[in-house]
């Protein structure tokens, strides 16, 4: 038989009309890009892209150095991404996410500095206080615990999502202009608290953060033999974070009672309000959420990079889209998950590693970025369209 009735109203359900699952798509397109790429590369470069037939060199016929570089690329604005995919589902959009991981950068590393270097005070040191008639780093503020910093850039971005959800939810200002007026404003926030110097020189507790080996010291270092710890996950500790993150969104969104009210308020904010959601607060929530994984996101770059520019996190809140998008989150709200954009951050990794692998200019990365963000919105919408029709 192929419909089989669920008894009220006589209603019927056809299995043969399932829809596919939509991660399954994204996930055929990677497989499809990552062979195109090979097969590129084969007639250019004359050779792979992720295969290394010498496995003298790292044990593994996997191109270790490059595997590390795309999932490098993808982790950190990955975890940028998480927050703006619930920002997506509710119907929003979040421009400001990269300026935050710019302003979240320059004020967590000023307090994760160390007061000498090499015997001499810190020159780049942010916090000065006079001693001895000469500006010196301020001792009570330098060799802070690694958990000062960490804090301070989760609260600068907690706050700045914050500021954006209130705006959104209780003056009624379009998302678009909300968060584009905080792209502007933490910009210059991260331009004038160091004057545009760049901030350097943290602890090494605060280095270890990004680097080093995350997931051996998780698994008690049962695994520390394989070439998985040993080459592909040492000194990739955002890889791990954004796994684990991932992780536990994706089963926030699925079974918790605020990833079913964002979907609801994505798919109809006014059915969403009449069934008793607290429409307000539930999308300050998810902006709040989206603007500290914003500040984790600087956190972990400064911790990679071992210092703080005003100029950090640019465009990443249109990469940060991007992933999503591409993952099958619909700009419109209500539909897509947390393992679409995980397999839609892959993607954009493949992409520009690709780009990279066969020695095209940069330039040519960001039109293709631009090309895929428009045409996974054109199919976004002509398959909503289809799904109409056919109800």
């Amino acid at each position: 038989m192929s419909q089989q009735s669920h008894g009220i109203g006589g209603l019927k359900f056809d299995p043969k009309k399932r829809g596919w699952p939509n991660e399954a798509n994204v996930f055929i397109a990677l497989i499809v890009l990552i062979g195109l790429f090979e097969l590129i590369g084969q007639f250019t470069v004359k050779q792979s892209m992720l295969f290394d037939m010498n496995t003298s060199r790292d044990g593994t016929i996997l191109n270790m150095a490059r595997l590390k570089i795309i999932i490098l690329q993808v982790s950190i604005i990955g975890i940028i991404a998480l927050g703006v995919t619930q920002v997506i589902i509710t119907g929003g959009i979040d421009l400001s996410s990269g300026s935050i991981v710019g302003a979240a950068a320059m004020i967590a590393m000023s307090f994760a500095q160390i007061a000498e270097v090499n015997g001499a005070p810190n020159p780049k040191a942010i916090f000065l206080t006079e001693i001895n008639g000469s500006m010196l780093p301020n001792p009570i503020l330098m060799n802070l615990p690694i958990l000062i910093p960490i804090a301070v850039g989760l609260i600068c971005g907690l706050l700045a999502g914050l500021i954006n959800g209130a705006l959104i939810a209780f003056t009624g200002i379009p998302p678009f202009i909300a968060t584009l007026g905080m792209m502007v404003s933490a910009r210059g926030m991260a331009k004038w608290w160091s004057e545009g110097n760049p901030i350097s020189f943290p602890t090494d507790q605060y280095a270890s953060i990004a680097n080093g080996n995350l997931l051996d010291t998780l698994t008690f270092g049962m695994f520390s033999d394989t070439w998985v710890m040993s080459q592909l996950f040492n000194g990739q500790n955002p890889a791990v974070y954004f796994a684990l993150l991932a992780i536990l969104f994706h089963f926030v969104m699925k079974y918790t009672v605020y990833g079913k009210h964002t979907y609801a308020i994505g798919s109809n904010e006014a059915a969403a309000r009449m069934s008793g959601i607290n429409v307000r607060r539930q999308k300050v929530m998810v902006y709040m959420i989206a603007g500290m994984l914003a500040g984790f996101a600087a956190v972990l770059l400064t911790s990679k990079n071992l210092t703080a520019q005003a100029g950090m996190g640019a465009m990443y809140e249109l990469d940060a889209i991007a992933m999503a998008v591409i993952g099958g989150i619909s700009l419109s709200g209500g539909r897509g998950s947390i393992l679409g954009t995980v397999l839609g951050a892959m993607i954009f990794g493949v992409i520009i590693s690709g780009f990279t692998y066969l020695r095209l200019d940069a330039y040519y990365q960001e039109m293709v970025k631009g090309g895929i963000i428009v045409a996974a919105v054109v199919l976004d919408q002509w398959r909503q369209r289809r799904s109409s029709s056919r109800a």
